[in-house]
């Protein structure tokens, strides 16, 4: 657990590192997580130890927006100001996500089903 914990760090330091030296318009965790993608492409597969970890992160994952919503509560104020923006981008997100969603899965399923 700890190797791959590290390996997660690790990738996303090296995302920092790549937006920090190109200007990327990019965040740079998610140009580490698009290098770990790339890498387990190339490896043909997901070691079992960071399979695993990452299954317990996932599990927790609420514990993570903790931090996020505490920091839109101290800026509950301008959210009151603003709160048109906020809700068309809360719910916008959302649609958006649900589509690609149900779009990526419908592939997925058409792909395992002609597999077989």
């Amino acid at each position: 657990m700890i190797y791959a914990i590290t390996a997660l760090f690790a990738f996303q330091l090296l995302g920092e590192i790549l937006v920090q030296t190109l200007s990327l318009p990019l965040p740079g965790p998610l140009a580490g997580m698009l290098l770990l993608a790339l890498a387990l492409l190339i490896r043909g597969g997901v070691p079992a130890s960071l399979e695993s970890t990452a299954s317990v992160m996932l599990q927790n994952l609420m514990l993570l927006f903790i931090p996020a919503v505490t920091g839109v509560m101290l800026y509950f104020d301008r959210v009151a100001e603003e709160w048109q923006p906020f809700l068309i981008a809360t719910f916008g997100g959302t649609i958006i996500t649900l589509i690609v969603t149900a779009v990526v899965l419908n592939r997925l399923l058409k792909n395992r089903q002609e597999e077989e």
